[in-house]
């Protein structure tokens, strides 16, 4: 599938060099780094705060922020209705 990003110079450069050192192309470099982010295919975080694990590194007070958010959207939504 196509897709359209925006990454910073610096880092789309790096990626660059890393393909071209290792003689992949920059999609192989792009889909590896996805992966070991991810996880292995069909991996799914177990859990309350399973979302936390791809999330990022964000702020304490930011992931409280969306916790709560997820948890309000979640007490609202009627099962029943929602299949």
């Amino acid at each position: 599938m196509k897709t359209t990003i925006e990454l910073p110079d610096s880092l789309l450069r790096e990626a660059k060099a890393a393909a071209a050192r290792e003689g992949k192309s920059l999609k192989d470099v792009f889909t590896a780094a996805l992966r070991d982010h991810l996880g292995p295919p069909g991996h799914t975080p177990r859990g309350k705060e399973a979302w936390r694990s791809v999330f990022g590194k964000a702020k304490p007070r930011d992931v409280k922020a969306v916790d709560d958010a997820v948890s309000e959207d979640l007490e609202r939504t009627v099962l029943e209705t929602w299949r």
